[in-house]
């Protein structure tokens, strides 16, 4: 499970790591887990219905960004454990933004104990770009009031930024592909 750093200028309270991994994927489902240890203060958005939402970014959400090599544009899932989600498609950097249209809702699930979280989520392939991926998965934790920011790389020291291509390294080939 590849493990997540967070922004320098945003250290964590308790957690002590985070691991984003794909658990499964084929032509129908995306599969991806997120791990937290020291969770003991994580903050859990409350179910508030299944549905698209804005903002998921203010409190605890995991986030995945997909772009197929070479191109400038890319695509944003933002998934919380309240159930809320939303995909956004860009245009370059920042620029563009626009809803994707969804075949479905993906399914999410948050497991928490003392020290662990687990959160699990299942998106809909259809509605994702086609394959392979340069990927960056990432995290917003917060733990009562203070948030640390955590992805697979962060381009630049003085502020988060997950839409930074640096952030998307990892690779995922299409299903079935060597």
């Amino acid at each position: 499970m590849p493990n997540l750093i967070h922004h320098p200028a945003h250290s964590p309270s308790l957690v002590r790591s985070v691991e984003a991994r794909f658990i499964g994927f084929d032509h129908t489902w995306v599969r991806v887990r997120w791990k937290v240890l020291g969770a003991a203060n994580l903050v859990v958005p409350a179910f508030s219905g299944k549905g698209r939402a804005d903002e998921l970014w203010k409190t605890t959400c995991f986030e995945l960004f997909l772009q197929a090599p070479g191109e400038a544009g890319y695509a944003e899932i933002n998934l919380s454990p309240s159930e809320r989600w939303n995909v956004y498609d860009f245009t370059g950097r920042r620029e563009g933004m626009s809803e994707r249209p969804m075949p479905r809702e993906p399914d999410c699930a948050m497991r928490q104990g003392t020290d662990m979280a687990i959160f699990d989520a299942a998106i809909p392939a259809a509605g994702l770009p086609p394959y392979p991926w340069r990927c960056g998965m990432s995290a917003v934790i917060e733990e009562g009031g203070a948030k640390s920011y955590w992805a697979l790389a962060h381009g630049d020291a003085s502020a988060p930024d997950f839409h930074d291509p640096a952030c998307f390294t990892h690779e995922v080939a299409a299903p079935g592909a060597p």
